[in-house]
């Protein structure tokens, strides 16, 4: 192939604008509770992510990554396998944009669903509609009504259990040195079901873990750090004058070092798992441009995850601070044992997802789950015209992926082919 070097260079220089979108976008609204909440800042938000995010998506990234995300169209039909390196850079920048323009916007859409439908765009008019899968949108446009109900529902709940054993109660402080151990538990449990389900799931796969084995280490992980924040916990005294102006101020920061707990355990899982957005398609390319045919999955090289993980952290950085503001503050009003329960439920949600092979989205769970915190409180305490605008950008998402990416596409053929 002639332009063998230009498709990979190009490929890399797209491939870091998309990992850079999944941090302006995916990582500020995961990041969003924990900063919304007071629990973290936004600068302690940036150095768990260039940790946990970075070596989430550097070590779980993946040996070998499907080269097609979610297996979303046929490439059978495809006669020339330079018509999928154009498709694959131009739904890079497609969705790459799409993202910088909803960052911009302070819309938290899905880096999966904006490249899904950037992928999508360029099969229908470079091999066909029938080469894609169209079952498989199917099950994706439904998860968007399912991931954020199931989220909200579980949300709701978490946070009344929390109000009625905890912040009702006439001793809260001591009701939560007693109670907050038991949601450590289940936070770090269900977040290390997370990391192995979702994002690990190449290398337990690898290593023939069990489902048993896997929910007994995840069990284990909870009890550890369970007995770890007992051990904290019992020595928080209470701040009498800070108390005097806000009853709960003790008992809210109980919940804010569970609430770092949390934003580390998700940001590690999800730098594993949708780092693949980006480097997928790069993956793709390279393949291609070396070896010249086309292939389901490709290897990865270290390079490739770096690029990933460093795009992801730099766009946290330097743009993340319009998503972050759209769920952390304007849904709702959040207290660290509010943004608690958002979290726990939203991982909650993944690990149901992730078990019953639906198709969720990390944005649309979370979104769910802040406003099933915020309905705890009254349909007053939401702003139903932040929420309308959001529900609005994810409809539009696969479609806008799409146009771009048909017009990227095109204009990348003229030039190339």
């Amino acid at each position: 192939m002639d332009h063998a070097l230009i498709y990979i260079t190009l490929a890399a220089f797209f491939g870091l604008f998309m990992a850079w979108g999944i941090g302006a976008n995916d990582v500020a609204n995961a990041m969003a509770t924990s900063i919304g909440s007071r629990a973290i800042t936004v600068k302690q938000a940036v150095i768990i992510a260039a940790i946990f995010e970075f070596s989430g998506a550097v070590l779980a990234g993946g040996e070998v990554t499907k080269t097609i995300r979610k297996g979303i169209i046929d490439t059978d039909a495809l006669s020339n396998p330079e018509i999928l390196v154009m498709g694959m850079l131009a739904a890079l920048l497609a969705a790459g944009v799409w993202l910088l323009i909803a960052s911009w916007r302070g819309w938290p859409v899905s880096t999966t669903h904006s490249i899904v439908g950037a992928i999508i765009g360029f099969a229908m008019v470079g091999i066909g509609l029938n080469s894609v899968q169209w079952g498989k949108v199917g099950a994706i446009v439904a998860s968007w009504v399912a991931s954020p109900l199931i989220a909200g529902i579980l949300s709701f709940l978490l946070f009344n259990s929390v109000q009625w054993l905890i912040l009702s109660r006439p001793d809260p402080l001591v009701r939560a040195k007693r109670y907050v151990p038991f949601y450590i538990f289940l936070a770090v449990f269900m977040i290390a079901l997370v990391t192995m389900l979702k994002g690990l799931k190449h290398v337990a796969a690898g290593s023939d873990l069990s489902l048993i084995e896997t929910y007994l280490i995840a069990m284990g992980c909870g009890l550890i750090v369970a007995v770890i924040g007992k051990f904290f916990i019992q020595r928080i005294q209470p701040n009498r004058k800070a108390e005097k102006k806000f009853h709960y101020f003790t008992v809210e920061r109980v919940f804010a070092v569970l609430m770092v707990v949390t934003a580390c355990g998700m940001a590690f899982a999800h730098g594993s798992n949708d780092v693949a957005n980006a480097i997928g398609p790069v993956a793709a390319v390279i393949s291609i441009a070396q070896e010249g045919e086309v292939t389901q999955s490709a290897p990865v090289s270290i390079w490739i995850l770096l690029l990933g993980g460093m795009g992801i952290v730099v766009g946290l950085a330097t743009f993340g601070r319009h998503v972050i503001a759209t769920v952390g503050k304007k849904i709702t009003h959040l207290t660290p044992s509010r943004g608690f329960a958002a979290e726990l439920a939203a991982a909650t949600t993944i690990v149901i997802a992730s078990g019953t092979g639906i198709p969720v989205s990390t944005t649309h769970t979370l979104v769910g789950a802040v406003l099933g915190v915020g309905m705890a409180r009254g349909i007053s305490a939401i702003d139903l015209s932040v929420v309308g605008r959001i529900f609005m950008s994810w409809l539009i998402t696969i479609p806008a992926g799409a146009i771009l990416s048909i017009l990227f596409f095109y204009l990348l053929e003229f030039i190339f082919i």
